[in-house]
């Protein structure tokens, strides 16, 4: 495990944000991302399998979502002691907060596992 800060670690989120490709980002309106430090009981109950969550998307895909009324914002969530404990470098948890994030926006734009693995991001 290593120690990054609170701080630190949503200014890494940030850094990975601001490397997303435009069209993603473009895609991705009414979005709010947040640090969290440990995910909630219910969110570990949605893993498939037993297993570490260093990120959850909540919120409808853009493929499925239907007319073009206002909603709540669609909420990824980045958690920090995951990703944090499972990382033995600084340059690991960056480059495990980037793969993290850029999964979870994957999924809000339609993409499956399948998809997300295959362009690294699984």
């Amino acid at each position: 495990m290593i120690n990054i800060s609170r701080r630190e670690f949503i200014r890494l989120v940030r850094q990975a944000y601001r490397q997303v490709p435009a069209e993603m980002i473009q895609a991705i309106t009414n979005m709010d991302i947040v640090v969290e430090e440990w995910p909630r009981k219910e969110d570990l109950e949605l893993l498939e399998e037993p297993g570490t969550l260093f990120g959850l998307y909540s919120g409808v895909p853009l493929p499925e979502r239907e007319g073009s009324g206002l909603s709540l914002p669609d909420k990824i969530t980045i958690y920090r002691q995951p990703i944090l404990r499972s990382c033995s470098s600084r340059e690991q948890a960056e480059r495990e907060i980037k793969i993290t994030l850029w999964h979870e926006i994957g999924h809000c734009i339609g993409m499956n596992e399948e998809d997300l693995h295959r362009l690294g991001y699984g």
